[in-house]
């Protein structure tokens, strides 16, 4: 036979969880250092130039391309 559960402790246990993994995710984000910071930053700035300057620009003058 199945197991008797407590439904008002799972939905607690399973509220409790979900607030967990957003701590979880709130630290990761706003828990770094200034330095930590300041190096995604960065990496994020050289690799949106580096796209940018291999992006390939349609010419206005020929439609179609």
């Amino acid at each position: 036979m199945a197991d008797i559960v407590n439904l008002r402790r799972f939905r607690k246990h399973k509220a409790r969880a979900e607030r967990e993994a957003l701590a979880d995710q709130n630290r990761a984000l706003h828990g770094r250092t200034k330095a930590e910071k300041t190096r995604d930053r960065l990496t994020a700035d050289r690799a949106e130039k580096f796209v940018d300057g291999h992006r390939r620009d349609s010419d206005p003058e020929k439609p179609g391309q």
